[in-house]
């Protein structure tokens, strides 16, 4: 397999850092670009961040805000909105909903045995049979086993910390200020949105390339 593996953690609308980081990691024609959701909300400019990810023809994943903004343009119910969803749903066009329609849940690279997600897995159960509700909002495991939110729930492990593999997991959705890398798994997002930085994570070296963010967009 020729060219390099790229993955990116959570964007957020931050486009001038999405750009940075492309800039800086020159992706050739044969390189492969994942984003691992959560492309927008939050940060100064999705529909920027969108032209960028399908300029650079990158495979986006679906992340909860996605998922969010999808289920609440279907239904047009309140309870899958919140403040900054509003604001992004006003702004998306066309061929934006077309992206955000047409995004998997995961991209999975068997020669290396590795699987990209936005959230992560259940770790007693086949990672290809976990749904959408699953895999893009997952952060701990709770007491009954169930998948919940780390604020929920502060006391339970992080889903990757009860994954044994295989494969490795390249996920986001867990802001952290660091990466965190176990044996199985690696956790990409680095806060972007809150401050910190943007995260790449360039295969098969397994190297790691950050650009900070220029500014703090959300609380």
């Amino acid at each position: 397999m020729n060219g390099r593996l790229i993955a990116i953690g959570d964007i957020h609308g931050c486009h001038a850092e999405f750009a940075e980081l492309v800039d800086r990691l020159a992706p050739a024609r044969e390189d492969r670009i994942v984003l691992l959701g959560d492309l927008v909300n939050r940060g100064p400019d999705s529909c920027k961040v969108l032209d960028l990810a399908r300029q650079i023809r990158a495979v986006s994943l679906l992340g909860n805000h996605e998922l969010r903004l999808l289920k609440y343009r279907r239904s047009g119910d309140m309870k899958y909105a919140k403040e900054h969803d509003q604001e992004t749903f006003e702004r998306l066009r066309p061929q934006d909903w077309a992206y955000l329609e047409s995004m998997p849940l995961t991209f999975e690279e068997p020669e290396m045995n590795t699987v990209f997600v936005h959230g992560g897995f259940l770790p007693d159960q086949p990672w290809q049979k976990q749904p959408a509700e699953v895999v893009t909002r997952v952060q701990v495991i709770d007491r009954d086993g169930r998948p919940a939110k780390r604020a929920d729930a502060p006391e339970c492990p992080a889903w990757a910390d009860l994954w044994s593999g295989p494969p490795f997991v390249v996920y986001g959705h867990t802001p952290r200020p660091e990466i965190y890398k176990l044996k199985w798994s690696v956790g990409i997002d680095t806060a972007c949105v809150m401050g910190g930085s943007l995260t790449a994570y360039v295969l098969p070296e397994r190297s790691f390339l950050e650009v900070r963010a220029k500014a703090r967009y959300f609380p």
